[in-house]
């Protein structure tokens, strides 16, 4: 390991820190609401930061950042589709779904939710989704995984299988002890430093380079293009760029925090707290990037995605570059914990308590939901093993197909009172399939981004559906409207 002493110590203090909020944590886990929804206690502060660092992840500290380093400003689209799609998901879904989730017998995770909303007593919707949400997401971890162990031999010379279990031994330690409240305080903890990592060393490029006149020079220096905000954009690539932003609505990690806070009354401070945070922070991530192709002009990265990296250790000593590099494990950290306790919540929740002990004790479940932990994080470990299985491939279609699967159907459920459980059934079933099958085709319309068909799809099998199938029961009907009713006072 070739990583600076200062720079491990102030590393080593971090992953401390958040070992010891798990503890804290711990203290205040009681029951199944308290593991898996922390209660819905969670105040707007925590609430939106925890939701926007579990939701950014890597991709904002490596991912766009490297995407506006190698291509120049064309790259931002994403950023404005996703803005647009969390500000609609926050001011549409998430009042809503904190009220009728509390409404329809205080619903811990979206697969109990579907089945109280539409009634359900076969259980399929509770079966499927639960199933996709386990599937998807212990890929997803997996993948996390993977991710940071690479990230860490390359940049670090950590021994990949030495990155992934010192990873993966701190999150699963804090969320195996504090559950979601474990996961929302560190979330909250790792958006700050993400937020503050991205804003100074842009601060600092723009000073060292000579000012914005400079940077612009070296940028065109290298290529006159990357200047240019519609480089090589066509129509339908802005279209799917800006469709991303659809993604927000079926993201069961996200969704949670909705359920989570204490009172549908903090929803607009916590989309004051939420939009501004991730306004900033892509702001400072596509400025890491531009700014990157300035001050490395005259030696080029290899590799774009270690932009921020290499920014990092050219400008500041060992200490604190320890402290900013460690925003870099809490981008990979936020999204893998958030994870790890939704799927944990399927399992516990879903199956056992939905399919198995229905009488189980408080107790009881608040330790199957850890067993649980343990047992998704085994899966994905043994995954994440061999940094050459595909995993990262396998989980491209994770954002569309929660996006597609889940989104129109938790829309429509809290604003459609003739949706049904087959229009529910038939949305989850076509907007997966769609996301799938689009991505094997190519040319033409098929460019789009998956998820866009499968949204739209979605949205018209509900409709067609549970128009063809029969209205909902009348207790269905009546627990809609007293939601309506609550929306009124």
């Amino acid at each position: 390991m070739n990583m600076p002493l200062p720079t491990l110590a102030t590393f080593a203090a971090y992953l401390a820190v958040m070992l010891a909020l798990g503890i804290v944590a711990y203290r205040s886990t009681t029951n199944l609401s308290d593991y898996v929804l922390g209660g819905r206690s969670l105040g707007p502060g925590v609430a939106a930061l925890s939701a926007g660092a579990s939701d950014m992840s890597g991709w904002l500290l490596l991912g766009l950042p490297g995407a506006v380093y190698v291509s120049g400003l064309s790259e931002l689209w994403i950023g404005v589709g996703l803005v647009v799609g969390a500000f609609l998901n926050w001011v549409f879904v998430a009042g809503r779904l904190r009220r009728f989730t509390a409404l329809a017998h205080d619903s811990l995770t979206i697969p109990d939710f579907l089945e109280h909303r539409f009634g359900d007593r076969t259980r399929l919707l509770r079966i499927i989704s639960a199933v996709v949400i386990l599937v998807f997401f212990t890929l997803y971890i997996s993948a996390g995984l993977v991710g940071g162990g690479l990230l860490f031999q390359s940049s670090f010379g950590m021994e990949y299988q030495t990155a992934v279990w010192v990873g993966a031994i701190v999150i699963i330690s804090y969320t195996f002890l504090g559950g979601f409240l474990a996961v929302s305080w560190t979330d909250f903890a790792q958006g700050i430093l993400m937020f503050l990592t991205l804003l100074v060393v842009p601060m600092f490029v723009v000073v060292l380079v000579g000012g914005w006149g400079s940077v612009q020079t070296e940028v065109i220096s290298v290529d006159p293009s990357h200047t240019a905000i519609l480089k090589g954009m066509t129509f339908m690539g802005m279209i799917s760029l800006l469709a991303w932003g659809l993604g927000y609505f079926g993201q069961p990690h996200i969704l949670a925090r909705f359920m989570a806070l204490r009172s549908e009354r903090d929803v607009p401070r916590a989309t004051l707290i939420g939009m501004s945070w991730m306004v900033l922070a892509l702001v400072g991530a596509v400025a890491t990037g531009y700014l990157g192709i300035a001050y490395f002009a005259d030696a080029p990265l290899a590799d774009g995605e270690t932009v921020l990296i290499e920014l990092i250790r050219a400008l500041f000593n060992p200490w604190v570059a320890g402290v900013l590099m460690a925003a870099i494990l809490a981008a990979i950290m936020s999204t893998i914990d958030s994870q790890l306790i939704v799927s944990a919540s399927a399992i516990t929740n879903d199956f056992y308590r939905g399919m198995v002990r229905s009488n189980a004790g408080a107790t009881e479940l608040v330790w199957i939901s850890r067993a649980a932990v343990i047992a998704v994080s085994v899966i994905a470990l043994m995954l994440a093993m061999d940094p050459d299985a595909g995993v990262l491939d396998l989980v491209a279609y994770a954002w569309g197909g929660f996006g597609a699967a889940f989104g129109p159907v938790i829309i429509l459920s809290l604003y459609w009172s003739r949706m049904n459980r087959n229009g529910a059934l038939a949305g989850m079933v076509v907007g997966a399939l769609t996301v799938i099958i689009w991505k094997e085709l190519s040319g033409g319309v098929f460019d789009v981004y998956e998820l866009l068909p499968g949204f739209i799809f979605a949205t018209v099998a509900i409709v067609v559906v549970s128009q063809l199938t029969g209205r909902p029961s009348v207790e269905v009907e009546q627990q809609f409207a007293q939601s309506r009713r609550l929306t009124a006072e």
